[in-house]
Order: C-alpha cells, then structure tokens, then sequence
C-alpha cells in the first residue's frame, strides 16, 4: 500500500502541475487585445519587400510620413501592413519608432503659434530633422522649391572626417611679418573662436511638418527688385516699409515699395543675425532705388518689426529691432545653439520721405511706434 500512495502522490502533483500550467497559458486569452506597435516612414520614397532576400517582389509603394503597423522584426527589418492592408518587409533606417514620432508631435505643438521671423524656399531636397544638427533623427522630407516659414535659428559644430582636418606643419623658418592691410568694413565685428559652425533654421512647412533644416538648403525670399543691391554682403532679411506713387514705374498701379533689409558677412555659427542694415528707397526723379541708410558693425537679431509713428503730427514709417548691448557678451548656447545675449537694447528708426531718422527714448523702447496689423 505505501508504494501505490507514493506513486499515486506523483502523479497527482503531475497532474496539479499540469492543470496549473493550463491555466497560465489560458489566462492570457482574457487579458486583452496585444498593444500595435507603428513606425513611420522617414524616407523620401520606399517600398515593402516580400520577403528578405536579394531577388524579391516588390509589394507596396510607401510615402514619407505613412505609418505601419509592425508585424514581426528580424535583425534591423521590420514585418510591417500597412493601411491598407499590404504586408511585407522594410529597413528600420526608413522609418522610426513612436517615441521619436511623438516627439516631432510635440514639437509642432509647441511651436503652432510662434512668430514667423522670415520665409524662405528650399533649395533642394532636404530632411527635417528633430534637432539642429545632422545626426540628429529625422522624419519629413522637404522637396525643392517647398516654401517655409523660419521660425528660430541655432548654430551647432560642424562635422569635419578626420581626413579632411588640416594638419599643422612645422615651421621651418620664422614667418614673415605681415603687411599692416586697411580694415574690411565690410567685415563681421565679432566671430567667436572655436570649430567650424553651420546654421541650422526651424521651420514650419506648408504641411505643418515642424523641425530644424540646415540652412544652406533654402534660401531666403528677398524681392527681386533689391536682389542686387547688398553687394558682397548675404541677405538674412527684407522687409517691406512703405510704397511710394511713381506711375511711370514698372511697379503694379505705380506703387514702388520702400525696403529694409539686413545682410551679414557670408559667416556661419555668429552670435547674432545680421551686422549690417540697409534702407532701400525709390526715388521718382531717377525711377530707382537708392541707399538710404546702411549701418555696420551691429549685432542685431531677427525679427525687425514693422510699424507706424505719428512724428510732428505726421504718420510715418518704421522699423525695430533688437541688439546686443556692447558692454555685454554674447554667446552661442551650447545645449540650444542659439545665439544669446545677455542684455538686449531695443532701437527704432522713422523713415521720413527718403530720409532715415532715429527714434530716441529714455528707455530704448519705441513708445511712439504703433506695430502694423
């Protein structure tokens, strides 16, 4: 009898084990559907593969932006459907995950309402990334000629491969002393020391598509009339003042438009916008534009407001913007990489007829100025 209660204990903790492993298994089909998983295609063109081999069937056609839902994954290729209903198999470096799609959500969000400082229009094909920066993760795919809105701009190191760094050579001979050459007034006041800087914008596309593109993939929307006229300098910026009647130009209903603009030195990575300033008015006795106003030497930032005065009991003209106190430094900030200053002095300028004239108050603020609807 001992034997036969023995092995009939085994088994019955073999059957209890059994039974309670079932259970488990079971319980699982009470717990709710399995949470989808999405990724979203961040290339420009792409297509799902039948399977994963070098020779395959091409089984859908994908646009930037279109979210997939995940099927299965293999080393870096997801098994993904899409919405409509196609299955098949694509890289993981053509997509992203939900996190970082989230994030350029939010970020849209949190720049919906800001200021547009200037416009521009893609130069060529270019990606939308989540940060400045080139390594930074990217989702829209901007074509050429897309117009954008800029919204904020931030400079961040350069990468340079390690093969391309100059390498400094041994001086053999002591080196000559240099001519003693004229200043380029022409020249940015102030270029921080460091490595090579580049420009990155973020911008708002006719989409909604919101995030940082580099700046030498667009250029600035300038009329085409002062297109000419900033010399060597590189426009950053043109606004509209005023429109003067000259019924024998070539201007819609003899109405020329007075102009400022802001230009800076062709230089990347500076701790401000723009270093010169120039006032552009047509005058109807040449039929063309002249030079009003050109300051140099500042450290201004975007954006320059446009508005109207009431001067000597006359509505006038004019412009303001902010710069740099000179006896503050200024700085790129290194988590941002926007240029900061630490104490900004507020300037305003009337334009009377084709005279430029500067609105002087105890505070710097332009208290007579009304800002243009």
């Amino acid at each position: 009898m001992s034997c036969f209660s023995a092995a009939l204990r085994r088994w019955s903790c073999l059957f209890l084990l059994l039974a309670f492993g079932f259970a488990l298994s079971g319980c699982g089909n009470f717990s709710g559907p399995i949470h989808k998983q999405y990724v979203y295609v961040s290339a420009r063109k792409a297509f799902l593969r039948e399977r994963l081999a070098a020779v395959t069937n091409r089984v859908a056609d994908l646009t930037n932006g279109e979210r997939l839902q995940v099927v299965d994954q293999q080393r870096r290729f997801y098994k993904v459907k899409t919405e409509k209903g196609a299955v098949g198999w694509i890289d993981d470096l053509q997509v992203i995950d939900q996190s970082d799609y989230d994030k350029f959500v939010a970020q849209a969000k949190e720049h919906a309402h800001d200021p547009v400082v200037v416009t521009g229009i893609m130069r060529d094909l270019s990606n939308v990334h989540l940060a400045p920066g080139r390594k930074a993760e990217h989702l829209y795919v901007l074509p050429e000629n897309t117009q954008v809105e800029l919204l904020r701009r931030a400079s961040v190191p350069k990468l340079v491969p390690a093969q391309a760094r100059p390498v400094p050579l041994p001086d053999s001979k002591k080196a000559a002393p240099k001519k003693k050459e004229k200043p380029d007034p022409n020249a940015a006041p102030y270029i921080p020391p460091g490595p090579p800087m580049e420009d990155w914008w973020l911008v708002r596309g006719p989409g909604g598509q919101t995030g940082w593109v580099l700046s030498r993939m667009m250029d600035i929307n300038i009329p085409r009339e002062i297109a000419g006229l900033a010399g060597t300098q590189k426009y950053i910026a043109a606004y509209k003042l005023s429109t003067v009647n000259d019924p024998e130009s070539k201007f819609p209903n003899g109405e020329a438009p007075n102009y400022v603009a802001v230009t800076n030195a062709w230089n990347q990575g500076l701790p401000y916008d723009f270093d010169q300033l120039h006032v552009f008015t047509w005058v109807t006795k040449h039929h063309r534009y002249e030079l009003s106003l050109r300051q140099r030497g500042i450290e201004g930032y975007l954006p320059i407001t446009v508005g109207s005065g009431v001067f000597n009991g006359k509505t006038e003209p004019t412009f303001t913007f902010r710069e740099a106190a000179k006896d503050n430094a200024v700085q790129i900030d290194p988590v941002t990489g926007a240029a900061v200053a630490g104490h900004y002095v507020t300037v305003t300028y009337r334009l009377e007829g084709n005279l430029v004239y500067k609105v002087d108050t105890p505070d710097g603020a332009p208290k007579e100025v009304a800002k243009k609807k």
